[in-house]
């Protein structure tokens, strides 16, 4: 029984290996270094990649042709390095990896900036969508509540102590359905700022970026 889960452990182990590659074997064998180096420096990889590559293509027996890498990757990085993309990859909220040569660094470095304050600004949105969201459910959860303790007020047999009981806890939730409310109408205003703000800022970007 060991020796099974053990094997099924090994297939595991070895398909996820297999999935994180950043080559397949038969990439590894066509060699096309200077264009896989081309392609990741125009993604913003950085040279490092070079070395996950050799890794996936070791097993496979092939060894990268490192100055062709290298020779693609810096073609590549010119592309990916442009004020325009620069903007599209900080709006995404890709990371950079500091791989621009400072001469283009000094457009790509600003517009991903810019980028960077319209992804935070977009971000904010969704965040006081999902707070104005979370309110609203529990406020319908607090409405259906007192709609269930009313209902209890009313069923026969109830002693005065039990009425009493009920109407307290119906005041407890009409309590917190109060604050929940006050809540709610923050989080609305929040939408309301985030959504000015965004606004703002895109008429402000696409000034310098055109529309997108």
């Amino acid at each position: 029984m060991r020796t099974a889960v053990f094997s099924i452990t090994l297939i595991v182990a070895a398909t996820l290996l297999g999935s994180c590659a950043t080559m397949s074997e038969a990439e590894c064998v066509a060699g096309d270094w200077t264009g896989r180096g081309f392609s990741d420096g125009a993604a913003g990889y950085s040279q490092s990649r070079l070395g996950e590559h050799a890794q996936a293509c070791t097993k496979h027996g092939i060894v990268p042709d490192d100055a062709a890498y290298r020779a693609g990757w810096a073609q590549g990085v010119v592309r990916y390095c442009t004020l325009p993309n620069g903007f599209v990859q900080g709006r995404s909220g890709s990371s950079y990896a500091g791989v621009c040569p400072r001469e283009l660094e000094a457009d790509f470095l600003p517009a991903y900036e810019d980028g960077r304050l319209v992804h935070a600004a977009e971000a904010a949105i969704a965040s006081a969508r999902s707070s104005v969201d979370s309110r609203s459910d529990r406020l319908k959860e607090l409405d259906e509540k007192i709609e269930a303790k009313q209902r209890e007020m009313r069923a026969e047999g109830l002693t005065d102590e039990q009425r009493d009981a009920i109407r307290n806890r119906i005041r407890e939730i009409r309590r917190e359905r109060e604050d929940t409310e006050r809540d709610w109408r923050r989080a609305q205003d929040e939408v309301d700022d985030a959504e000015r703000n965004a606004r703002d800022l895109r008429y402000r970007m696409q000034r310098i970026y055109g529309a997108w």
